[in-house]
């Protein structure tokens, strides 16, 4: 039997004590460990703290106190099933609980979130009815299963583009903008060693939840996801996103009106229910008369979270301000801003004089109902710093009233202006007569490509309006459902550096060449807005595949037969599950119908062993399936020193 890391690590605390918690056989005495654990044996409670697997698992920090959950641990060891299944109890057994135990086990009932501490770990590859019927691959992977899942991963694949077109590269600098090809989980884990709490603003457009299947606004094979492993799909993604946002960036969830209550439950308990900015409703189309209840849902909606405090400047507006430049203040452009306040001349009697102009004379007497926002005995030094000015000193203003001077200088030192939650309804194109921002989103992609290469793409708009209120220019922006690269498009043409993550393969149908074309200049979406010409570039890389690969076989096979082949090549290479009795899969397999025998040849598929992993990046085999440049890129995206070099290591 393999066993778990975790059961590995327990396994050689429990044997540096000699005979004491194991037979000469190797059988560990459970009963013995227990009894030492419930007496917090000193010296078994010290060599689990020192054991960094166990610690990071069992072991809580509380103000500064070490807790060790040693009931988790006794759970674990009376609990034959864990030791030969590891967390099988939450894949074969979903239910009423008390403190992790079933009925069987125990008189006291709770309602158990089953999957509360796993991973689902998502594998799609195509979007069509066919794959969304597989359900299986959304598998989930229990959290004492998880094992090199999300450690980094080895880049392959690795070119760049610019308006040069393509090239071979073999580092990445601070600044390139990223796209990556492989399961976003995964590629979001690999991501947190260069990018943790350095991205600005992550907008991700989520697989919908929906009561039942509808074709709009939905990724279609994500309609059939039960709400528990929906919920488990998303909080693996939010936890590592929340690692990588900046202090005052923020995450922007589009989401649609069944599934959003849920999502925000779940995303308080993330990142904190104080930390939650707000719920943006987003237009996405006229009425329908064909609706359940008779009601036309016509919002879809976006929940805003940050990590940043209440005092902290998270979002914010520009205002375009019209600035005169005079030669009374030479080198400072200024506006003309209200010089009276709401409160009347009672309220405020020492605003009660009237104004006169210093240079000509000229008097302006006071508003009884709206006094000055100067008091007598501030107007000199207001005036002398240049902060209130008279119609009368320019021919070109307008106006029978002296104004308050606003500087540029001071404007560019004061906060942003605030956002309002409104901000979206308003991103309506009068041009198209009222069609809201759905269209718009299929309009622009029809305008690059073939109008089936993608369903329901956001429009640039939308994202401008966002990318504006959360960034400056240089601000990284992060979206990891990327779809046809509509965030990316937009970042490129603001100045902001992206990183993309898409794991169907119409990335190098759609998602790349859009990002392409945006490089060359196309003109659709938002380009004339922001004067758009044409520059930019990106770095496209692959998650190098290892079980994955086998996984994509076992989909893309037409019969039996060619699942056969595909299974005698799996037992010679696959890392298979632990758990796996292989040669009863032999005997029984071919027994079944034909998608049953594909769902249990993935799910045989060790998981943890998708992709390769950056800790395998010197093995020799490995090496074999890198170029030199592809090997220098992962040095170099991992920071690390270079080993020697030589080209007779590597594949072509």
């Amino acid at each position: 039997m393999v066993e778990t890391i975790i059961l590995k690590e327990l396994r050689n605390v429990v044997e540096s004590f000699g005979n004491k918690y194991v037979t000469e056989d190797g059988v560990l005495k459970k009963d013995s460990i227990i009894s030492d654990l419930d007496k917090y044996n000193q010296d078994l409670i010290e060599a689990i703290l020192k054991n960094k697997v166990l610690n990071e698992n069992y072991v809580e920090s509380v103000i500064d106190t070490k807790i060790i959950k040693v009931e988790e641990i006794i759970q674990a060891l009376e609990q034959d099933e864990y030791w030969i299944n590891s967390y099988t109890k939450y894949a074969n057994k979903i239910g009423l609980t008390s403190n992790g135990r079933y009925l069987d086990e125990t008189s006291d009932i709770v309602l158990d979130f089953p999957y509360k501490d796993s991973v689902l770990k998502g594998g799609m590859t195509k979007e069509d009815e066919k794959n969304s019927n597989e359900s299986f691959l959304n598998e989930i992977i229990a959290k004492e299963e998880i094992d090199v899942l999300l450690d980094n991963k080895i880049f392959k694949n690795v070119i760049k583009y610019d308006k040069n077109g393509e090239s071979t590269i073999s580092e990445i600098k601070d600044t390139d903008n990223l796209i990556i090809k492989g399961n976003n989980l995964i590629a979001l884990h690999s991501l947190k060693s260069r990018y943790s709490n350095k991205i600005k603003m992550i907008y991700i457009d989520v697989p919908y939840y929906f009561k039942k299947r509808i074709s709009e606004d939905a990724f279609k094979y994500n309609s059939n996801f039960k709400l528990s492993t929906w919920l488990t799909f998303l909080k693996s993604r939010l936890e590592i996103a929340k690692q990588l946002l900046s202090t005052n960036g923020s995450l922007w969830i589009n989401i649609s009106d069944d599934g959003m209550h849920y999502l925000k439950v779940l995303s308080d308990s993330i990142f904190g229910a104080d930390k939650f900015l707000g719920t943006i409703p987003r237009k996405t189309r006229n009425g329908k008369s064909d609706v359940p209840f008779n009601m036309s849902q016509d919002f879809d909606w976006l929940l805003v979270y940050s990590k940043a405090s209440e005092k902290d400047e998270v979002v914010g507006r520009s205002v375009d301000r019209k600035y005169y430049t005079t030669d009374d203040f030479p080198g400072r452009p200024w506006r003309v801003a209200d010089l009276t306040s709401q409160r009347t001349i009672e309220e405020r009697p020492n605003s009660d004089f009237t104004m006169i102009n210093p240079k000509t004379g000229k008097k302006y007497p006071v508003n009884p109902k709206r006094s000055w926002a100067v008091t007598k005995d501030t107007f000199d030094e207001w005036y002398s710093n240049g902060g209130i000015g008279f119609p009368d000193d320019y021919e070109f203003m307008n106006g029978e009233r002296p104004f308050r001077r606003v500087f540029k200088d001071e404007d560019d030192k004061k906060k942003k202006s605030y956002v309002s939650t409104d901000l979206l309804i308003k991103l309506i194109d009068k041009s198209t007569k009222g069609n809201y921002v759905n269209k718009h989103g299929n309009d622009q992609i029809t305008e690059l490509f073939d109008r089936d290469s993608f369903g329901y793409a956001k429009p640039e708009q939308l994202l401008k309006a966002i990318v504006e209120a959360t960034t400056n220019e240089g601000d990284i922006v992060l979206d990891f459902f990327m779809g046809s690269a509509t965030t990316q498009a937009v970042a490129m043409k603001m100045n902001r550096q992206f990183i993309g993550v898409e794991q169907m393969d119409y990335i190098n149908t759609v998602s790349v060449p859009r990002l392409q074309k945006v490089i060359g200049g196309e003109q659709g979406g938002i380009s004339k807005d922001v004067n758009w010409q044409g520059s930019g570039s990106f770095i496209y890389a692959e998650l190098l595949e290892k079980n994955a690969a086998f996984v994509n076989a076992i989909l893309n096979a037409r019969n039996t037969e060619e699942l056969k082949v595909v299974f005698d090549k799996m037992k010679n290479i696959v890392d298979f599950d632990f758990r796996v009795d292989l040669q009863n899969v032999v005997n029984t397999v071919w027994d079944e119908d034909f998608e049953t025998q594909k769902k249990i040849l993935v799910d045989i598929i060790d998981k943890n062993q998708l992709y390769y992993n950056y800790s395998e990046i010197d093995d020799e085999e490995v090496k074999k399936q890198l170029s030199k440049e592809e090997y220098e890129f992962n040095k170099s995206f991992y920071s690390l020193e270079d080993n020697a070099l030589e080209d007779n290591d590597f594949g072509d």
